[in-house]
């Protein structure tokens, strides 16, 4: 049973406009998958473009790129993506 949400418009997010991550991030966010009820709203949030997602799949993050702003984390209506922080 999936939990009532949100819908959100359709966007298209550019993928890392801002260039490669590097080693400034601080903290990046982490998908629990038992949690992820696959409804995209991380993606369309996400000013990066940098979640991986596609219909009945579970979202991604592509970490190159990813600036660990938390967008993703504060929009997903489930709960299922939590920052964590990076380990040098």
């Amino acid at each position: 049973m999936l939990p009532e949400y949100q819908f959100f418009p359709v966007s298209r997010p550019d993928k890392g406009a801002g260039g490669l991550t590097g080693e400034w991030r601080v903290v990046r966010p982490v998908v629990n998958e038992s949690k992820c009820v696959s409804c995209g709203a991380c993606y369309l949030w996400c000013p990066e473009g940098t979640i991986l997602f596609s219909p009945g799949r579970k979202a991604t993050v592509d970490y190159d790129y990813c600036k660990g702003c938390g967008v993703c984390a504060n929009q997903c209506p489930v709960g299922a993506i939590s920052m964590v922080k990076e380990v040098s």
